[in-house]
C-alpha cells in the first residue's frame, strides 16, 4: 500500500511526472475540492451554503453540476429542527404543526418556573447531581466529581433505579420524553401543605456549565402539562436525524410538495385513522434545513409556481392532492421548508425556467455558468490526472491507472475540448465521458488480469467508447445513408439541422 506520507496533495499542487500511478494522489476531504476546473462555481457554492443563498449551474452535460450540489450539503451542519404533525381536536381536518429543537417539543417548555440549584429543596438538588453529599457544595451535572471536596457525587442512574416515583412521572407527565432521544433528569419531591400533600417535580436543564438550572413544575403546572400530553396526540413529520442532501429531479406534484393518505373509512372513531396520522412530507419538507437540487429544472413544468412559494415563505402547506381522495379534506398549514436550493440546467433549456423562480434566485442566491474547457497547462493536467484517481476510487471495482495512461487520456481530453468546444490548448471538462473511458480501460485492464490500467487499455477504451452516433457514421459513412437503410423510402428525407452539427461533419477519432 502507498505510504500516506508520500501522496502527492492537490492542494498543494503537483506536476505528472511526479506521479507513478493514480493510487500516489491524496483525495481531498472536502467533495468540493474534488471538482475539477470550476473554481469560480465552487466559490459560490461555499458562499451560497455560508450564506444559505440559492444557487442555479448551468452548463454542458457532465461538466459537474450534480456533483457541486452534493458537495454543499456536505458543509452544512447537522439538522437542528424536527417537525410534529399534532392532533387538532376541535379539527381534525386541520392538524397542528410543532417544530422542535433538537427532538424536544417545545409545546409545554413555558410551563414552570426557571430557578437556580440553590433554590430547590437540598435532596433534590443532591438526586439530580448538582449538591455534593459530603460538603454540600454546588456544581454542574456535568460535573461527576464534587470541585471542592473532590468526593464522587450521587449516581442519578443509581436513584433512579431505586426510585418507584421516577416510571410514574415519566409514564403521566412526560410520556411523549419517551419519544426523544434524550429524557432529562427529573425528580418529584412531595411536601405537605396545609394538612395536604401536594407534588412537585424538579427538571434538571442544565445545558450550560457556567449557570445551571432547575425547571419546577408545581401541582398546577403538572396539571397543564398533563393535559396538554393527553389531548394533544402527535407524530412525527420529519425526524431530526436525515439526509441534507434532498433531489427532486423528475418529482411528481405528491412527491415534491407532500399528500395525505386516502383512509376509506373516513374519521370513522373506531375503524378509521385519525387525519394527522396520514399526512405525507414533500422533498420541500424534508429538505428542511438542508439543500433540494433539481437537475433538468426546465423539466419540473407547472411545478416551478410552487417551489418558488416555498422558496420565498420557507413554508409550504400540506393538503390532499387527490380529489376523489379523503384526504382531500385534510390540510396542515405553513409546514416548514427551510432549504437552499440548487436549480441545474443545460444553456439550451435556460428560457424555460419561470422568470419568476428565476427572479427568486437572483433575489437571493447566484447564478453561475460552468466552465466546458479549462486552459492545457501543467496544473491543468494535474487537475485532470486528481479526477482518474477520484474515478478509480469511486468505482472501486478497477484498478489504479499508470502515469502514461493518464496521459493518454489528458491527450484525449485536448481533442475533445478542440473539435467539441473549438478550443485550442485545453482540456475538455466534459468528464463524465471520460469517466466513462476510465472505467472501460479498467474492465478491458480486469479481463487480462492486469494489476494497473496501462497505455494500451487506455488506448483501447479511447477507441472504444464512441457515441453511438459516431458508431453509425463508422458504419453507413452518414447518419442519412443509415436512416436510407432503415426507413421506408417515403420517411427518408430528413432534415440535418434535427442533428448536431459535430456529429454531421466532423468526427472525434478522424
Amino acid at each position: 500500500m502507498t505510504d500516506t506520507r508520500t501522496l502527492l496533495n492537490p492542494a498543494l499542487g503537483f506536476y505528472i511526472e511526479e506521479l507513478e500511478t493514480t493510487e500516489d494522489i491524496l483525495i481531498p476531504k472536502n467533495p468540493l475540492d474534488r471538482v475539477i476546473g470550476q473554481e469560480h462555481a465552487v466559490k459560490m457554492a461555499k458562499l451560497a451554503v455560508r450564506q444559505r443563498r440559492h444557487l442555479l449551474l448551468v452548463g454542458y452535460p457532465g461538466v459537474g453540476k450534480s456533483m457541486i450540489a452534493q458537495a454543499m450539503a456536505f458543509l452544512l451542519p447537522e439538522s437542528k429542527e424536527e417537525i410534529w404533525i399534532v392532533d387538532n381536536p376541535k379539527s381534525p381536518e386541520r392538524p397542528f404543526v410543532e417544530t422542535r429543537i433538537g427532538g424536544e417539543a417545545d409545546r409545554g417548555r413555558d410551563i414552570g418556573e426557571i430557578v437556580q440549584p440553590d433554590k430547590i429543596p437540598p435532596e433534590a438538588a443532591i438526586k439530580l447531581g448538582f449538591k455534593c453529599k459530603n460538603c454540600g457544595a454546588l456544581s454542574s451535572t456535568l460535573k461527576i466529581r464534587c470541585e471542592i471536596c473532590g468526593e464522587e457525587k450521587v449516581g442519578y442512574d443509581d436513584w433512579k433505579a431505586a426510585s418507584p416515583f421516577r416510571d410514574l412521572f415519566e409514564t403521566e407527565m412526560f410520556n411523549s420524553s419517551k419519544k426523544q432521544s434524550k429524557i432529562n433528569k427529573i425528580v418529584p419531591y412531595i411536601k405537605r401543605v396545609n394538612d395536604k400533600q401536594e407534588v412537585t417535580v424538579y427538571e434538571q436543564i442544565d445545558t450550560d456549565p457556567a449557570k445551571p438550572s432547575v425547571r419546577v413544575l408545581n401541582q398546577n403546572a403538572l396539571e397543564k402539562l398533563r393535559k396538554i400530553e393527553k389531548n394533544r396526540p402527535s407524530k412525527v413529520l420529519v425526524p431530526l436525524k436525515r439526509k441534507t442532501f434532498l433531489q427532486a429531479t423528475g418529482a411528481s406534484e405528491t412527491e415534491l410538495l407532500g399528500d395525505v393518505k386516502h383512509d376509506p373509512y373516513g374519521n370513522h372513531p373506531e375503524l378509521g385513522s385519525p387525519p394527522y396520522t396520514r399526512v405525507v412530507p414533500g422533498i420541500v419538507h424534508e429538505a428542511h434545513e438542508g439543500v433540494l437540487y433539481i437537475d433538468e429544472l426546465p423539466q419540473l413544468g407547472y411545478l416551478q409556481t410552487f417551489l418558488l412559494t416555498a422558496m420565498q415563505d420557507k413554508k409550504f402547506g400540506i393538503s390532499g392532492r387527490n380529489p376523489q381522495s379523503s384526504g382531500s379534506s385534510v390540510r396542515v398549514d405553513s409546514v416548514p421548508c427551510d432549504f437552499i436550493f440548487v436549480g441545474a440546467c443545460n444553456i439550451m433549456d435556460l428560457k424555460f425556467i419561470l422568470s419568476p423562480l428565476r427572479s427568486r434566485i437572483q433575489g437571493n442566491g447566484y447564478e453561475v455558468l460552468l466552465n466546458s474547457t479549462i486552459p492545457d497547462t501543467p496544473e491543468s493536467r494535474a487537475k485532470i490526472a486528481q479526477f482518474v484517481s477520484q474515478e478509480v476510487v469511486a468505482d472501486g471495482r478497477i484498478p489504479h491507472v499508470t502515469r502514461e495512461a493518464v496521459q493518454e487520456l489528458i491527450e484525449e481530453a485536448k481533442r475533445r475540448a478542440q473539435i467539441i468546444d473549438s478550443k485550442n490548448n485545453a482540456l475538455t471538462l466534459r468528464l463524465r465521458d471520460l469517466g466513462g473511458v476510465i472505467r472501460m480501460a479498467g474492465d478491458l485492464t480486469l479481463e487480462v488480469e492486469s494489476p494497473l490500467i496501462e497505455r494500451k487499455q487506455m488506448k483501447q477504451a479511447i477507441k472504444l467508447c464512441l457515441p453511438v452516433e459516431e458508431q453509425i457514421k463508422k458504419e453507413f459513412g452518414s447518419f442519412e445513408k443509415a436512416l436510407e437503410k432503415e426507413l421506408p423510402l417515403a420517411q427518408q428525407t430528413l432534415h440535418k439541422s434535427n442533428y448536431p452539427e459535430n456529429y454531421q461533419n466532423q468526427s472525434l477519432y478522424g
